[in-house]
């Protein structure tokens, strides 16, 4: 008879295999580790409704969808405590994903013009409200629809009532195929824990396929299926306060004796590695109340013991237990696998209160994505969709100022520019978010996160179609440290040493450097007074464009459409993207390269004390509405050890207690780090922190695991 151990090893194991198995089957993939399994080839295809060849709208959507948990393999390992893995990814097998008969030609000019990434036709990224699921279960929210189809009676209406209804009942159906399979193995079991064990993952899911969840097992196991579907269906990976979530099941199981801390740590392993959620833990409640409790550290404990790829994140307050701070840092420090991260609960409250919300619905808003905050079940928010590529907008004010007479060129004229394209390129992206909401419903409505969020069922309405409470929409600017650095050096170089004119920075940049003259000033250019160092130029210029960002950005705010527009810095991983789009930079960056990464300073900013300064900017450079600028801190083992557990405890304190809002941390040797960058292969569980989430290193492309690389080198 396997211990819990054991099995949890076990599944291990197979997690390591079948991340494999992916790269052997699909290639490198840049994204985040999702929990999906390789399916069986051509079992299942897209049902197009559209000559273009993919499929579009709530009808399509939903015949799919339903046609897809019909044929879809079931999964069972008397291992896990738990059935179910998701497969397909529906989004994206769809060869395009945005309806064409709903053109936006309007702002494709500019949109390419200034780079951005314009989020039309992305999957919306806003959280479900699990507790309203586990309160109801899938036969509470048939009950629901079937309430409110009675008060709105609309034909169109009472349409999206069935579409609904039919999703729900084919995921009970994939639910029911689980449980007569895990039986079936049951029956052919001879080893009598291994037979014990399938038929209780089969009862377990007797009692959830129509009823509320009541045990700590049975929530979990609702929860997993919830998140499978609406992971099959739009990728939706938006988790939630898990340890509060999970406490009352918890108590209830552990004083009745159903179960002991050991089992709810095996549970708890086996639901953190069904797939890499982002989960909250501590932070906290909406009266201000520390939300830890007995399974905050379970978690942690459950997670230590897969010790994979997660997405944890931990609210740090001034109420936060210091016991719950201390046991993070222990695992982070201990596993050196990128978690978990840590969100600033002072600086989101009171940025998100600015937009005129109640300090009880600011803390409700937790971290549910790579750097995006969510209110669960109540807003739509396109959080880490729509980028401004401000390196590509500097470039075009650099090039209309180079088109001026040589008297009427300066940094401060530049400025005057960059404000004038960053402007229109801010309209553009606004325009494109509500080009988005006015046609999504006729392109990818949202059929799962419909039924976790408080207004859609309600109303009758798609939540990108008016259903929502709230539509507080992101937009991300990119390349910050680019943009101040360039200024600051045509400041000091050009205007204070007068070390090359305006024309022979032109030529350098046209040149990209090229030629022995070429290098020797680049270099000069890349030791400006950079952004990241303190009272530098490049803080003063960064200072700048934060502040015009996040004022644009807000203009686009409108009450009476139930729009704000909310400023955030992050690129993802789309620097490599966004940094092929623009030309050599005069802060010394070459042509093509990758830009640099959200708030962060270009990697080698300072010699000394990097840690501290890089908390010390970032905490600065906060937009300050609630979403977030994130601190992507890059530690070498040898500073990452036992004994300085308290120090990275004051830096991360300190960078909250400045205005910071999230940090995402990798600790890599980097030895370690180049010799899988030449072979990955060689460390296949070697999990890294790409941007706000976390990967095999062998799963990413040359260009990603450089992105890696060249951070951890410069830091």
């Amino acid at each position: 008879m396997k211990t819990l151990d054991e099995k949890i090893t076990n599944l291990r194991r197979l997690k390591l295999a079948q991340t494999q198995e992916k790269i052997a089957a699909e290639g490198i993939l840049d994204e985040d580790d999702y929990g999906r399994i390789v399916p069986p080839k051509g079992l299942w295809h897209i049902i197009p409704n559209h000559p273009d060849g993919s499929f579009y709208g709530f009808d399509a959507w939903t015949d799919n969808f339903c046609d897809l948990m019909e044929k879809h393999p079931v999964y069972v390992n008397p291992d896990d405590a738990f059935a179910g893995r998701w497969m397909y990814f529906m989004s994206k097998m769809r060869p395009n994903k945005w309806n064409p008969d709903y053109p936006y030609n309007h702002l494709k000019a500019d949109i390419k013009k200034y780079d951005i990434i314009c989020g039309i036709g992305d999957d919306a990224h806003f959280a479900p409200d699990f507790v309203m699921g586990v309160e109801l279960g899938w036969g509470g929210l048939l009950k629901k629809i079937e309430h409110y189809r009675t008060i709105n009676t609309s034909s169109e209406q009472q349409h999206f009532y069935d579409l609904h209804v039919r999703a729900i009942k084919a995921v009970q159906g994939w639910i029911l195929r689980h449980i007569e399979k895990a039986e079936a193995m049951a029956e052919q079991e001879t080893d009598i824990a291994r037979k014990q064990d399938l038929l209780a993952i089969a009862q377990t899911n007797r009692k959830v396929v129509s009823d509320a969840p009541k045990t700590l097992r049975e929530t979990c196991q609702w929860m997993i299926w919830y998140h499978l579907a609406s992971r099959t269906y739009n990728r939706d990976g938006a988790g939630g306060q898990l340890d509060s979530l999970l406490q009352p099941f918890y108590e209830k199981d552990i004083a009745s004796g159903t179960i002991d801390e050991a089992t709810a740590v095996y549970y708890l392993a086996c639901f953190l590695i069904n797939d890499p959620v982002y989960w909250q833990i501590g932070g906290p409640d909406k009266k201000g109340k520390d939300q830890t409790s007995k399974i905050s550290f379970l978690l942690l404990e459950a997670a230590d013991k897969i010790n994979t790829s997660l997405n944890i994140t931990v609210r740090v307050h001034d109420g936060l237990s210091p016991e719950l701070l201390d046991r993070s840092v222990y695992y982070l420090v201990k596993n050196k696998n990128a978690w978990p991260r840590f969100s600033g609960d002072k600086a989101l409250v009171e940025g998100f209160m600015k937009n005129g919300f109640s300090a009880e619905l600011a803390r409700q808003r937790i971290a549910v994505g790579c750097n995006w905050m969510s209110l669960p079940g109540l807003e739509y928010t396109m959080n880490d969709l729509v980028k401004v590529n401000m390196a590509k907008v500097f470039e075009v004010a650099y090039y209309e100022l180079s088109e001026q007479p040589t008297t009427q060129r300066s940094t401060e004229i530049l400025w005057h520019l960059f404000e004038k394209h960053l402007a229109k390129a801010i309209a553009t992206a606004a325009a494109g978010i509500r080009h988005h909401l006015a046609y999504q419903k006729y392109n990818e409505p949202e059929l799962l996160l419909n039924l976790l969020s408080h207004g859609p069922i309600e109303k009758g309405l798609d939540a990108s179609d008016g259903g929502a409470q709230y539509y507080n929409l992101a937009i991300d600017g990119a390349g910050l440290a680019v943009v101040a650095d360039s200024f600051a050096a045509l400041e000091q170089r050009i205007e204070k040493e007068k070390l090359l004119t305006w024309e022979e920075m032109t030529a350098l940049l046209k040149s990209d450097f090229k030629g022995n003259d070429g290098t020797k000033m680049q270099s000069v250019f890349r030791r400006s007074e950079r952004y990241g160092a303190e009272n530098s130029l490049g803080e003063k210029w960064g200072e700048r464009v934060r502040d015009l960002f996040s004022t644009l950005v807000c203009s686009h705010t409108d009450s009476q459409l139930n729009q704000l527009f909310i400023p955030g810095f992050f690129s993802w991983a789309n620097t490599i993207g966004l940094g092929q789009a623009v030309g050599a930079t005069p802060n010394g960056r070459k042509a093509g390269t990758p830009i640099s990464h959200g708030a962060n300073p270009n990697p080698g900013f300072v010699d000394e004390g990097a840690s501290l300064s890089l908390a010390t900017v970032i905490a600065k450079m906060q937009p300050a509405r609630g979403n977030t600028a994130p601190m992507q801190w890059e530690l070498d083992p040898t500073f990452a050890r036992a004994e300085n557990v308290n120090l990275i405890k004051a830096i991360i304190k300190a960078h909250f207690n400045m205005g910071g809002t999230l940090i995402n941390v990798n600790i890599m040797d980097k030895e370690t780090v180049l010799d899988a960058h030449r072979d990955p292969t060689k460390y296949p569980e070697l999990v890294v922190r790409v941007t706000g989430f976390t990967a095999y290193f062998a799963m990413l492309s040359p260009q990603f695991r450089q992105l890696v690389v060249d951070r951890i080198l410069g830091s």
